[in-house]
């Protein structure tokens, strides 16, 4: 069987809970990584350079995007945050399988660079449930939820450019659904190219 790792790439809705989705997977899949963003905004306190992110400046950072040595780029606040093309590829290459837990506009960019990656959108059960949720949080103010509310309109009319649509109604089901996916896609015939040539 061929070594090469999976390329996931997880993104929906804010308050979609992809984030909590992601890190139950990542808790009980010790065989996946998180990939790790590059960003040009200085580091928060208790944050560390190559483990919460790449702390790079503007320079450099540009220089990669000049380069072609990120996989996915962004500009969120005056800061641009995107996805080293060399630390996926290292990890892919070991046999490591990566996430990836980006927006949507990152997420099509990947596949647009890299198409053996799998897109999984996250979905709230419905609208109501989102608007409930961003409201609970209590982290936003009304005019940001609302917002927000907006933007979730339009990224869900792209959830048809996925190859999956997990709804993330219970945690534990939605991450159940996710690793059914993953173990669908190792068994794809294109993983088995030694096995299949042995025969020849």
């Amino acid at each position: 069987m061929e070594k090469k790792g999976l390329l996931l790439v997880l993104s929906g809705p804010s308050g979609a809970g992809k984030g909590t989705v992601c890190r139950a997977l990542l808790k009980n899949e010790p065989y996946l990584r998180l990939s790790v963003s590059a960003t040009t905004r200085t580091p928060r306190p208790g944050e560390v350079d190559s483990v919460d992110y790449f702390f790079l400046d503007s320079e450099v950072f540009n220089k990669m995007i000049k380069d072609g040595d990120l996989l996915e780029y962004a500009k969120v606040y005056n800061n641009y945050y995107g996805t080293p093309l060399s630390f996926v590829e290292k990890s892919l290459k070991e046999g490591r399988d990566i996430i990836l837990e980006i927006d949507i506009q990152g997420a099509l960019q990947v596949k647009k660079k890299y198409p053996e990656a799998v897109l999984i959108f996250i979905a709230p059960p419905s609208r109501f449930d989102l608007k409930k949720r961003l409201f609970t949080r209590g982290t936003d103010a009304r005019e940001v939820i609302e917002k927000r509310l907006r933007c979730a309109s339009g990224e869900i009319k792209v959830a048809d450019r996925y190859d999956y649509i997990v709804v993330n109604d219970q945690v534990a089901r939605a991450v159940e659904q996710i690793r059914s996916i993953i173990t669908a896609e190792k068994s794809r015939p294109h993983n088995f190219k030694s096995l299949l040539n042995s025969f020849n």
